[in-house]
């Protein structure tokens, strides 16, 4: 049995790993400051925190895993990978991880991996993105606090009467 592959296939893959390597390239995870690299497919989002200089995987969290997986429908959707930034970041925290590179392969930084992103942020870790262009952390979103402002007293016009301005009679 042969498998044909289309062209615009091997055109998409060729691409996604052009993305990689060049996210690849600016990022590496050291001591200070390990790479936290993810993976998602339609069923499942995974999450880890490596550190490149040793080749170890200090953290790692997953929708495979039960705890993480309990009270979801489907472990492919957005619910589902900030469930699994919550629990990366208890993890890494607990391991003593704070700040780490953000290592997104090829994915675009939108849906299930911005959701990722803003859970683990909001549980205490500091990402970096590009460390050669100082990119910008995800947004963690603050209860909003009302502010009052004092309400300014608009002057008054003195009125006119109806007609315009009185006309002058002439004599």
């Amino acid at each position: 049995m042969t498998t044909h592959v289309r062209a615009s296939e091997i055109r998409k893959w060729d691409r996604r790993q052009r993305r990689a390597f060049h996210v690849r390239q600016t990022v590496y995870g050291t001591a200070e400051r390990p790479r936290l690299s993810i993976y998602r497919s339609h069923r499942h989002f995974h999450a880890q925190v490596i550190d490149d200089s040793q080749g170890r995987t200090l953290a790692s969290a997953s929708t495979t895993q039960k705890d993480v997986i309990e009270g979801l429908k489907h472990g492919g959707d957005r619910k589902a990978a900030a469930k699994v930034g919550e629990k990366l970041a208890k993890v890494a925290v607990a391991a003593g991880v704070k700040r780490v590179v953000f290592d997104r392969n090829y994915y675009q930084f939108h849906g299930r991996v911005r959701a990722f992103a803003e859970a683990a942020a909001k549980g205490g870790i500091d990402f970096l993105f590009n460390p050669k262009k100082k990119g910008k952390p995800p947004k963690v979103k603050k209860e909003k606090v009302e502010v009052v402002k004092p309400v300014k007293e608009k002057k008054q016009k003195p009125e006119k009467p109806p007609g315009g301005a009185p006309k002058e009679e002439k004599k």
